[in-house]
């Protein structure tokens, strides 16, 4: 039996508390006015190639000195109108910092657990013989659905109750002006989007515990009737991801930027998953037998994780480029605004997380004999996780804070107290159960893998 050890508790509860007293301070130092708004920005204007506010409001409505008076007054009240949407908006993407921020956060590590738990599947209903040795530490980094997924819908019903803005369709008074907006609300309608939400996190913990229940059931049995349950429900929940995890890809994500949408893009969020997943995997593998855990786990099983690792790393390259080019040469400008945005306001990170999540695995893993050294598995595991979490941060940010993003106290703060959460109830979860399965059919077969 694994035993959770105090210095990784304690550690897990420092980054907890850390974080959380970060958040805490983002959200109050968030504006709370117009006023409030306009000060913040000033204080991080530089004062190179920006004009005033009063300069640029004057400049885009010239008046001429012979118009006549009404239309004079005319052209005025729009300026004011114009101006005082344009502070309002300003208001409420530096209301939504704090928000996205954590958001990103809560949404990246519930994603890891759910694509171990597609992984996860994937190796029971496939039968797999390589993995059985692995299935406890899958079952524990699953386990952290529950809370990680409990938190994404506390965000998202917060969102229906107008507490932030992060979903600007919500809003009523948007959409009234907004044709596109009404076309979709028999869809993106805010009762509909949480009955969704629940089907999808019921779905995906319902089959975690079940599958977790037959596995340990399964090692107490004289025959392999939890083992055929387990294969059974593992290959009707794949049918139920692949349809629930497109459509959430929609709803928590592509729903942000309502105009835009993409066919590929439930795919594109699967390879973010499904890799970090599995590097997570590996990650917390490696950890174990570092301290005397999993002694029948060899560097074939590594190796294996580690390929996958490469192999999913360049697929993910291959539908973000797929997406990337095919709007970028229609140049259609619904569709091409989404990278336009990007490019020009987060040109850095929406770069930078391409080389990270495909330059840096394909030069740390191409080579076989990398796949078995441990540390390098490791250093490539944190670069593909940092990038796959500005992959998220990409596809949030742009939408909920335009060009008012960073890298400040709430990013970092929510990234700590998720890990921190992370790590308590996987590794608490991990103490639960022996770490090596004994009943599998295919457990000596995992024993003696080697590749």
């Amino acid at each position: 039996m694994y035993t959770f050890s105090k210095r990784l508790k304690i550690a897990s509860f420092i980054l907890m508390a850390v974080g959380l007293l970060g958040i805490g301070i983002g959200f109050v130092s968030a504006p709370s006015t117009v006023e409030e708004a306009k000060a913040i920005v000033a204080a991080h204007d530089d004062g190179h190639g920006t004009e005033s506010h009063e300069e640029v409001s004057h400049e885009a409505a010239p008046v001429q000195h012979d118009v006549e008076e009404e239309g004079h007054d005319a052209v005025e009240e729009h300026g004011v109108e114009h101006d005082a949407s344009h502070d309002e908006h300003l208001l409420h993407q530096l209301q939504n910092k704090p928000w996205s921020a954590l958001y990103v956060a809560a949404f990246f590590f519930m994603m890891i657990a759910l694509g171990v738990l597609a992984f996860y599947a994937v190796q029971r209903a496939s039968q797999a013989g390589w993995s059985p040795l692995l299935f406890r530490v899958m079952e524990g980094i699953t386990a952290y659905l529950i809370p990680g997924g409990i938190i994404v819908f506390i965000i998202l019903v917060l969102s229906v109750m107008h507490v932030n803005h992060l979903f600007v369709w919500m809003d009523s008074d948007v959409v009234a002006h907004d044709k596109i907006l009404q076309a979709k609300s028999g869809y993106l309608d805010p009762t509909f989007f949480l009955i969704r939400a629940v089907i999808f996190l019921g779905g995906w913990i319902l089959y975690r515990e079940y599958s977790r229940k037959y596995s340990i059931a399964q090692d107490e049995s004289n025959d392999d009737s939890y083992f055929k349950k387990n294969f059974k429900i593992s290959a009707a929940f794949l049918v139920f991801y692949l349809i629930s995890e497109s459509i959430m890809s929609w709803d928590w994500i592509m729903s942000l930027d309502p105009h835009w949408y993409s066919t590929l893009f439930g795919w594109y969020l699967f390879a973010s998953m499904f890799v970090s997943g599995i590097t997570v995997i590996a990650m917390v593998t490696i950890y174990l037998k570092s301290k005397g855990y999993l002694e029948d786990v060899n560097d074939s099983h590594i190796h294996d994780l580690a390929k996958f690792m490469f192999g999913i790393s360049v697929f993910w390259t291959y539908l973000w480029f797929s997406q990337f080019m095919l709007i970028w040469y229609a140049n259609i400008p619904e569709e091409v605004t989404y990278f336009v945005t990007r490019i020009e306001d987060y040109n850095l990170p929406f770069f930078g997380m391409v080389v990270m999540n495909f330059v840096f695995p394909i030069l740390l893993l191409m080579n076989s004999d990398y796949k078995r050294i441990n540390w390098f598995v490791v250093m490539a595991g944190v670069v593909i996780l940092l990038g796959h979490y500005i992959d998220i941060f990409n596809m949030i940010m742009p939408a909920t804070v335009g060009d008012q993003w960073g890298i400040g106290l709430s990013e970092i703060s929510s990234v700590l107290f998720f890990t921190g959460l992370f790590i308590f109830w996987v590794f608490r979860a991990l103490t639960k159960a022996p770490l090596q399965p004994t009943r599998n059919p295919f457990i000596e077969e995992s024993k003696h893998f080697h590749y």
